[in-house]
């Protein structure tokens, strides 16, 4: 691994290696596993006639008259026509004045970019210009895309990256010689250096089948380490059953669905029955798995011993912690939670560790806060991670290592089928929660192109003025010289003006953690009545009042992560809408957004877009949450991940030790892998 930092290398100064920074790379190392999230393939032309709205190619042709400028404002636009032998293309520039001179009638080039539909004719949207010699030299090769931050552009970072693959330093192959013969991977350094700059599309797959068996196999290794050290395990805390729990049971206002009821029996009885209980809850959005932790970690409490939950973000703590407070209150229960964030004072930390080790806390909220190493317990007897996909296996262990052994509970809303839920979570029981709760109505969903934008947004004024709120999701926080897609800062300015009166506010996750918390908790409140986001609010709070969820070029978000999305809102007594705005003409594209139309259930939209899709659609917008893998997609590649499994098996079954000479480099690398996921979060 070359860990020297980023500005060693040619081209990166200061100000520039504090942009990479933004994106969390520091070194050569962090910049080499920084990939492409797309690749620019650079086909043959094609002709003109064949043009469709929503495609990005290339055709050559004549130019059919010398370009005219018109100003708008403070925007320059030049247009002028290509024509070949089946049709004619309109061609529009902006602020590119020098065209003009440029581009003469009776010229031939080839014109590469986005084709859009515009007042029913089509048009190529700042295309680039090549000579036929040109172009002959970039055709069929692919161009990697990265993801950006203001002021650091693609080019820049294309250019980075070719200097940090001249500057590295070769590393050993750690996987075993047998598994790369057996699935036929790439050696690792040829992988590195084709995931960026692919020969062609063959090159770049057998270049990513390497680095997402890489990604699976160190995950399940990893996985399997736990496993190995949790087996079966004593338990020193013998959890009984508490007639209190009963009483708060009776009292809620609701009843608890049997899919609930049977959930909660599985972790009492892992609790009382003296083994280390480690499990896993699946249950769709709003399925109700917190009223599940909350009585579990109550149970625990009522014992005599602590409990801890830890949730990704500092806002869904807050709301856990105070909700908490309040079902305490009101069945007159006699308990301190507590809360614990990254964003709390000095003094308020080291008052809530005081408690925290004299027990005068009986439960802990927090973020991943409560695995820093001052935050000493006192008889941790669970621990509960929620949204399990936003914490690494090592997150995991080291919450586990807090207490002696203590019962290990794991909530998940990401709808995995449970073939692979068993792989991903192999050192887990699984519950799961397949019902709804009583009375939550469904939500009512519509998928529909951008022209029915301006109708959203009336459609979101009149939630409003009965005193609902919206989100409306972008993919991108800021706009992008290569990607044609909504951006969350630009948005936010079109949305001000189409809606006045209405408060709107943006949020991304560059912004930070305080600024993100003041928006979440404004949101939460109803002080912001809409806003508009990138897929940071997946996991972000409980908003009952938001009744909109409105999603901007739907078609690149995977289905999974669209039903994610759309489970923000129906979360209280009023009718909820979701509205998918395709911005793609393809039949293929509409035909998979259509499901989400048909079903509220995510395990059936996961498998059907994985049925849809196809294991080989690897060019998709990734569908699986984050878990820790950069590249693999659990339902793109699900085939891969079973084959990984086996192996791993396999593998430990053989030299469950890593101990064989063959397997040294492997030992290394796993031991460096599981410290590296500690050292991320300063533990």
């Amino acid at each position: 691994m070359n860990q020297q930092p980023v500005e060693t290398l040619k081209g990166v100064g200061e100000k520039t290696g504090k942009l990479f920074a933004k994106l969390g790379i520091h070194t050569i190392d962090q910049l080499l596993k920084y990939y492409p999230r797309a690749y620019d393939s650079f086909d043959e032309p094609v002709a003109v006639g064949q043009v469709k709205a929503g495609q990005t190619l290339a055709v050559e042709g004549m130019v059919f008259t010398t370009p005219a400028v018109k100003r708008y404002s403070h925007i320059q636009v030049i247009t002028t026509t290509v024509k070949d032998l089946t049709g004619s293309l309109q061609l529009t520039w902006y602020n590119m004045p020098y065209l003009h001179a440029t581009l003469k009638a009776g010229m031939r080039f080839v014109f590469r970019g986005r084709v859009v539909k515009k007042n029913g004719r089509l048009t190529m949207e700042q295309p680039e210009v090549y000579t036929r010699e040109a172009y002959g030299q970039v055709m069929n090769s692919m161009q990697p895309i990265y993801g950006q931050t203001k002021g650091l552009s693609n080019k820049t970072i294309v250019r980075t990256e070719r200097e940090a693959l001249k500057a590295r330093t070769m590393e050993r192959d750690y996987m075993p010689p047998e598994i790369r013969k057996k699935y036929e991977l790439a050696e690792y350094n040829f992988a590195i250096e084709h995931i960026h700059f692919p020969s062609n599309r063959q090159d770049l797959l057998f270049a990513r089948k390497r680095l997402v068996f890489d990604e699976f196999f160190l995950f399940l290794m990893a996985v399997r380490h736990l496993k190995e050290g949790r087996s079966d395990r004593k338990s020193i805390y013998t959890i009984k059953d508490c007639p209190q729990v009963e009483q708060v049971i009776k009292n809620l206002p609701y009843s608890l669905t049997l899919a609930q009821t049977r959930t909660l029996q599985e972790v009492f009885g892992d609790m009382r029955e003296g083994r280390v209980m480690n499990r896993l809850i699946q249950g769709d959005v709003g399925s109700g798995k917190t009223i599940i932790a909350v009585l579990a970690l109550l149970q625990t409490a009522l014992n005599g011993y602590q409990g801890a939950l830890m949730v990704p973000t500092e806002v869904l703590a807050r709301q856990h912690y105070e909700s908490m407070i309040g079902l305490f209150e009101k069945n007159h229960i006699d308990l301190t939670p507590i809360l614990v964030t990254g964003s709390m004072t000095a003094k308020e930390k080291r008052t809530a560790y005081e408690k925290i080790r004299t027990h005068e806390a009986h439960i802990i909220v927090g973020t991943h806060a409560l695995i820093q190493e001052k935050v000493v317990y006192n008889n941790l007897a669970l621990v509960i991670t929620d949204e399990q996909h936003r914490f690494g296996v090592s997150q995991r262990e080291t919450l586990g290592r807090k207490g002696e052994s203590p019962h290990i509970l794991v909530m998940s809303a990401t709808p995995i089928p449970r073939t692979l839920a068993i792989i991903l979570y192999g050192d887990l029981d699984i519950s799961v929660i397949d019902q709804l709760p009583q009375g939550r109505l469904p939500i009512k969903n519509c998928v529909v192109n951008a022209g029915y934008r301006d109708t959203a947004y009336r459609f979101i004024k009149r939630e409003v003025d009965k005193g609902r709120q919206a989100y409306v999701i972008c993919p991108m926080v800021e706009a992008s010289e290569v990607l044609e897609a909504e951006n969350v800062v630009d948005y936010t300015k079109v949305l001000k003006k189409a809606l006045p009166g209405i408060e709107i506010e943006f949020l991304h996750g560059k912004m930070k953690p305080k600024e993100k918390n003041q928006i979440m908790e404004r949101f939460a409140a109803g002080e912001i009545q809409v806003l508009v986001s990138t897929t940071v609010i997946e996991v972000g709070v409980n908003v009952p009042n938001a009744t909109v969820m409105m999603i901007e070029n739907a078609e690149r978000f995977g289905l999974a992560q669209l039903h994610q999305l759309r489970g923000r809102v129906g979360r209280g007594q009023h009718q909820s809408y979701c509205i998918m705005i395709n911005s793609s003409e393809q039949e293929d594209t509409q035909k998979r957004l259509e499901v989400l139309n048909r079903s509220n259930d995510g395990f059936f939209i996961a498998s059907e877009d994985l049925r849809l899709r196809g294991p080989g659609d690897i060019f998709g917008i990734r569908q699986s949450g984050d878990m820790e893998f950069k590249l693999g997609d659990i339902f793109t590649d699900a085939d891969l991940l079973k084959q990984v499994a086996r192996e791993t098996e396999d593998l430990y079954r053989k030299d469950p030790k890593l101990t064989w000479p063959e397997h040294q480099e492997l030992s290394s690398y796993l031991k460096r892998y599981l410290e590296d996921s500690c050292e991320k979060l300063n533990i």
